[in-house]
């Protein structure tokens, strides 16, 4: 039994009741081994599903230089352009720009640009970066309201 018929049998075996941890880690860690013929047919099979981590698993390995190569073109993308793209719902990278402009803005760098598009944004991106403001102004412990109790 080749290791494709056997990582094709367990996902058979297990789609229905859910994967056993060891049996899980062992195919994934088969998975390099496969032709990229064998990878692309078990990331489109049915007894994959499609939220599980093995899917992503193969998801990585298919395209393991291009999702390194995009990360890297969004961190050195300037503001404006990384404003741009994070507008343009159809590029596909939202939500890794989205972390991007996050961690910018939790450095301090470029915050006026990034608070201007987040509140033209989601009501998610309004709602962190009210939050982020919050911090800023009111420190950072997460509820702030020793000011208002009364002392004893």
């Amino acid at each position: 039994m080749t290791d494709y018929e056997y990582f094709l049998q367990q996902a058979k075996k297990f789609h229905f009741t859910g994967w056993n941890d060891d049996e899980l880690r062992k195919c994934v860690d088969m998975l390099p081994s496969l032709s990229r013929q064998e990878l692309v047919a078990l990331y489109r099979s049915k007894w994959v599903n499609e939220r599980s981590a093995l899917k992503q698993s193969i998801f990585n390995i298919l395209f393991k230089e291009k999702v390194g190569k995009r990360e890297e073109r969004i961190k050195n993308l300037n503001i404006d352009k990384l404003i741009a793209e994070f507008q343009d719902k159809q590029s596909g990278n939202v939500s890794l720009i989205r972390k991007e402009m996050r961690e910018r803005y939790k450095a301090g760098r470029d915050k006026q640009k990034i608070a201007i598009a987040f509140n033209n944004a989601t009501k998610s991106d309004q709602g962190w970066l009210k939050w982020q403001m919050r911090k800023e102004r009111y420190g950072n412990s997460g509820n702030n309201n020793s000011q208002w109790k009364k002392k004893s």
